[in-house]
């Protein structure tokens, strides 16, 4: 299909479509790699180190969101500037609201709603809470995170 038609019905052009299929590929990437990182040290810290569950955990998820960050920072967003003086933090926060999307779905399922099996637990926690947190992490890293400039096919303009 030629680029006059991709305009005529209003869709993006070819070449933004992969821009933008690379982004979440890139995005999607770090983030797998964040999260076996962060899983890896939790059971580290939590079986041999001995560490207590919270503890544990405050740590993989610092570790995680660090290696999430170097792997957007360098990989999928390494054309891009960061956003203001404190990128970090800033994607930091991000990943803190992603966190607390997981806990509410988590909160509302069993709480609100009275679905307290294992099941369901992992239902709303890892499923659905991670989709939607996962959707928040990648909108506030790209809109919050990164700017616009110099990102190959953004989709903001």
């Amino acid at each position: 299909m030629s680029t006059r038609a991709w305009a005529a019905r209003g869709a993006p052009p070819p070449a933004r479509t992969r821009a933008g299929r690379r982004e979440l590929l890139g995005f999607a990437a770090a983030g797998l790699l964040a999260y076996a990182v962060d899983l890896a040290l939790f059971t580290h810290l939590r079986g041999p180190a001995g560490l207590d569950p919270l503890a544990a955990k405050a740590l993989s998820f610092v570790a995680g969101c660090s290696v999430a960050y170097a792997g957007n920072a360098l990989g999928t967003y390494r054309d891009a500037r960061p956003r203001g003086p404190r990128p970090y933090a800033v994607f930091f926060a991000v990943n803190v609201a992603g966190a607390l999307v997981q806990l509410l779905c988590l909160a509302v399922s069993h709480y609100g709603l009275g679905l307290t099996s294992q099941r369901a637990d992992t239902v709303s926690g890892s499923g659905i809470g991670m989709v939607l947190a996962t959707v928040l992490r990648f909108w506030g890293t790209r809109a919050l995170v990164f700017r616009n400039e110099g990102r190959v096919g953004s989709w903001t303009g």
